[in-house]
């Protein structure tokens, strides 16, 4: 099985220009944990869930001067500075992506590798759709289940 076989591709993506209220909004509502950042047509970098918590906490510096005396709820209310800023203030850049011809399992080693929950399906720079781990999992599953169900 290829990543072809089962990769989505109609994908939602951002640019960098794109308000982050907007990319939070679209996470939410559409129920993704990431965005493919696209500039002219080209796949320029990720923007993640976990770009968006991650500067929430204390930089390295402020950490080692405040001793570990943060208060977890005033962190909260970054939220609202988070959300003011722009994709390309946070997205992560030199973007890991799978092409369309690797076979499925390959793919997901390299998720696996990186802790990715899913992988951008690219030809060179050019987004051609994205593969989760859930649509790695419903794949083997129905062939599992249809070989099993013809040998019955």
């Amino acid at each position: 099985m290829l990543v072809k076989d089962i990769m989505s591709r109609h994908v939602r993506t951002v640019t960098p220009d794109t308000p982050m209220r907007e990319v939070v909004s679209a996470m939410t509502l559409y129920r993704v944990s990431g965005l493919p950042v696209i500039e002219e047509e080209r796949l320029v970098g990720f923007i993640a869930e976990k770009d968006v918590l991650h500067h929430l906490f204390p930089s390295l510096e402020e950490a080692m001067t405040q001793r570990g005396t943060f208060d977890f709820e005033d962190m909260e209310s970054n939220y609202a500075q988070v959300v003011n800023l722009k994709v390309s203030d946070l997205m992560s850049t030199g973007v890991i992506g799978v092409t369309q011809d690797m076979p499925v399992l390959k793919a997901t080693s390299l998720m696996v590798r990186h802790r990715f929950r899913r992988i951008p399906v690219v030809d060179g720079d050019k987004l051609l759709g994205m593969m989760s781990l859930g649509d790695v999992h419903k794949a083997i599953f129905k062939k599992n289940i249809a070989d099993v169900c013809a040998k019955v």
